[in-house]
């Protein structure tokens, strides 16, 4: 078979999990429909992606320190200076590819703090040597939304338009790139790629009722704000830490035991924060180095109370009673798509009380939303199947992959 040359691109490996996890879905549907694609990959951490994926890695990014604050002269030369350079590497990459898929991922959106000459920029890059190269280049279950600074709403408005192929993990997003001039009349929404990994066993109903109260996972996270909300980050920071205690503290005086989640690594301090002010035997922090290893944790809890879209995410399709932290549509999108639209709290106005009271309520419904969340996860897993196959006609033509796919479904038993 011809071989077909496809990169992958993004932050990857560079210490968020469900960054990864979208590209391990992403590499698995391409071992399995396209052995015969030769992989690659330009992204943030070259060197964890080649080992723990076996691909190739190139770094994204020629400078080094290119996601610390520069104040010195020195610096913020070596930075421009490695602009002018990245735009010849990508170029020079991206030009030895036929397909260059982008996995999943908030690649159109600014619900953290971003600047434009960050990622944005370098998808910018990705997106237009595509086009000037014919390197078809899919931005594939992505995640999008409003943004108000001007310049990365143009580099991401530009970055969708010059991209072969689209879809988004919720309506929102598409509905956000429509909103931002982006023509979505071809783009289609699916679950987000995580939900095509494989699933750990969850706990049963039946073993819930048999024992006590067991441990509660709960998913921390370094959150400061949007990038809208540069000015007051650390009063958002304060207050979250410190409801999230708080609410802690009243699982501890329960007797639950405690599981603290994070899901990149920029998240420890604030684990480390709610060991010191609790205190408690009965908290635990795990040490998870993978999607996989989120899902393990969150299956064998009763309930999950999460802040990061992946912890969720991992939550949810363990078939776990979850109840989200929110601090973007695109947690609330998820938690409605699963059935559990009424299991909300805001970040930014962590209330442990009226979290307290949410948690009950939820943990009283438990038997019947781990019901609701396997029919939901079975659709989900459909409706990637339908992902994949579009995917493989959109970068693959010439191929019978997609027809070979459908068939196999049919005949399966």
């Amino acid at each position: 078979m011809t071989s077909v040359r496809v990169g992958v691109f993004g932050l990857l490996g560079s210490g968020n999990l469900g960054n990864d996890g979208s590209l391990q879905a992403v590499l698995g549907y391409l071992r399995a429909e396209h052995p015969e694609a030769v992989v690659d990959a330009l992204c943030g951490g070259p060197e964890v992606v080649s080992a723990r994926y076996g691909i190739p890695a190139t770094r994204l990014h020629w400078y080094r320190g290119e996601y610390r604050t520069a104040s010195r002269a020195g610096t913020i030369a070596a930075k421009g200076l490695g602009k002018l350079v990245d735009a010849v590497r990508t170029a020079a990459w991206v030009r030895r590819h036929d397909v260059v898929i982008v996995p999943g991922m908030g690649v159109l959106e600014a619900t953290l703090p971003l600047r434009p000459w960050g990622f944005p920029y370098s998808l910018f890059l990705l997106c237009a040597t595509g086009r000037l190269f014919g390197t078809r280049v899919a931005l594939v279950g992505v995640g999008a939304a409003a943004i108000g600074n001007r310049p990365t709403r143009a580099l991401v408005r530009w970055s969708a338009r010059l991209a072969t192929y689209r879809s988004y993990r919720d309506t929102q997003s598409r509905e956000a790139m429509r909103a931002m001039g982006v023509d979505t009349t071809r783009d289609e929404v699916y679950p987000d790629l995580a939900f095509a990994l494989p699933t750990p066993r969850a706990s049963t109903p039946t073993e819930h009722v048999l024992s006590p109260p067991g441990p509660v996972c709960v998913g921390v996270m370094a959150f400061h704000g949007g990038d809208d909300d540069r000015a007051r980050a650390e009063e958002i920071h304060r207050r979250y830490l410190d409801g999230t205690t708080r609410f802690v503290r009243a699982l501890v005086k329960d007797g639950r035991p405690v599981r603290l989640l994070t899901g990149d690594a920029c998240d420890a301090p604030v684990v480390a924060a709610i060991l010191d002010a609790v205190d408690s035997p009965l908290v635990t922090a795990a040490e998870a180095a993978s999607l996989a290893d989120l899902m393990k944790e969150t299956a064998a809890a009763d309930t999950v109370v999460a802040t990061r879209y992946h912890n969720l995410v991992c939550a949810l399709k363990a078939g776990t009673p979850t109840l989200a932290l929110s601090y973007a549509a695109k947690s609330d999108a998820l938690m409605d798509r699963m059935g559990l639209g009424a299991y909300c709290h805001p970040a930014r106005e962590v209330d442990a009380d009226r979290l307290l009271e949410q948690f009950r309520a939820l943990e009283q419904r438990s038997a019947e939303l781990r019901r609701t969340l396997t029919e939901r996860n079975l659709a989900a897993a459909r409706r990637l199947e339908d992902q994949f196959t579009a995917l493989t006609a959109a970068l693959f033509p010439g191929t019978d992959h997609a027809q070979t796919h459908a068939h196999a479904r049919q005949e399966a038993p």
